[in-house]
């Protein structure tokens, strides 16, 4: 008989690991290797392996069989040594594994998300209906001052035709014979007994013989509706905005889940958002780059500002008016604006234009560096460069 692996390299965890870092590692390996979930080939092989896990996850989440085994290794559990004391058979010795393993079950079979699903008086499965997901695009200027918009989603009203039953008119649904009208069904694999969702009725405890034409037995009909949204000012790309219980309805009177509106924000011709800052890029012909003076920019929203740019300014000078960017969602201030300058160069000379600037080129060679600095500087970079 093959000797037993070290329960810690098991479960893949240090000795020193805590009970939480234990009950997580078994669940994951649980969940890998349960018998539900192999099939095939490697049934027999995942099934060996969920038993090795299962009974390393027995011994280390009892606090006696763990200090046992620490101290004499796997003699110390052998219940034939006389190791093990309380906890060995009985239903104490299951402590922390009955839980794990009832959450691991949750997970596997859908019954087990908090909030999710529940259980009526009568034995019925109510599930809390699932959240929607609706993109809205919005401008820029939306985006920074907010907005007030409708928008129509799909929504479940009852069947005017079976009145929400999904019978046929005239005929009635009919307790499950399968669960008995519970819900539920209880699967057993040997000594676990498992409950999941009736797959006969899916949890409503009830069969339609004879299903409604109209909305097909399912007791509603998709319809839309309209909403009332109002964006709030300074909401960004990729924010979400929750409408409560405007998603899809719960199952066998559970309540319904919610809306969430994903904003995406369009392109802007002139402005890029970075935060709560803007960015935009102004064009400034040569001469006035040259002489300097005063510009005129734009502000979102439709308003201007004046730069005053100083004499030779060059290509890439940024500009920044505070207070001109965009009040965010959390911020106590507006961000700035930042204005990049971006020097053009002429195009389409007329020949007395193409004269003038020959003249000014030769004006410029003649006073020598002091117009041209960082010509200069680069000049000088390149012949150290090649030295």
């Amino acid at each position: 008989m093959a000797a037993k692996r070290d329960y810690y390299d098991v479960l893949g965890v240090p000795k020193n690991a805590t009970d939480e870092d234990i009950k997580k590692a078994y669940r994951k390996l649980a969940m890998k290797h349960h018998p539900d979930r192999n099939q095939g080939d490697d049934a027999k092989k995942a099934e060996e392996k969920f038993k090795e896990a299962k009974e390393a996850y027995e011994m280390l989440s009892d606090t006696g069989k763990r200090a046992a085994y620490d101290q004499y290794g796997h003699a110390g559990v052998d219940p034939n040594m006389g190791g093990m004391g309380r906890g060995g058979a009985g239903p104490e010795g299951f402590g922390g594994f009955a839980e794990a393993f009832g959450d691991i079950f949750g997970d596997i079979f859908g019954g087990g998300a908090a909030g999710a699903g529940g259980r009526r008086a009568g034995g019925q499965q109510v599930y809390r209906g699932s959240d929607l997901s609706y993109a809205m695009e919005i401008s820029l200027e939306e985006a920074a001052f907010g907005k007030e918009t409708q928008i129509r989603v799909p929504t479940w009203e009852n069947c005017d035709t079976c009145k929400g039953s999904g019978a046929k008119p005239g005929t009635s649904a009919k307790t499950c014979g399968t669960c008995n009208g519970t819900g539920t069904v209880h699967l057993r694999q040997g000594f676990f007994s498992i409950q999941q969702t009736c797959p006969q009725c899916r949890g409503s405890g009830k069969v339609i013989p004879e299903p409604c034409p109209a909305c097909h037995g399912a007791g509603k009909i998709k319809k839309q509706k309209t909403l009332e949204v109002k964006i709030p000012a300074g909401i960004n790309e990729g924010m979400r905005i929750r409408s409560a219980n405007n998603g899809e309805p719960g199952t066998n009177g559970g309540p319904p889940g919610d809306l969430y509106i994903e904003i995406r924000v369009k392109q802007h011709e002139i402005f890029e958002r970075d935060g709560d800052d803007l960015h935009c890029t102004v064009p400034v012909g040569l001469t006035t780059a040259a002489l300097g003076g005063g510009i005129e920019v734009p502000v979102l929203g439709g308003s201007k500002a004046e730069i005053e740019l100083p004499e030779g300014t060059q290509h890439g000078k940024t500009f920044r008016l505070r207070g001109k960017g965009i009040k965010g969602l959390r911020s106590s201030y507006p961000g700035d604006l930042y204005c990049h300058v971006t020097v053009e160069t002429p195009v389409k000379l007329t020949e007395h234009q193409k004269k003038l600037m020959k003249e000014l080129d030769e004006s410029f060679r003649k006073a020598g560096e002091r117009h041209s600095p960082n010509a200069k500087s680069w000049t000088d970079r390149v012949k150290d460069l090649f030295k």
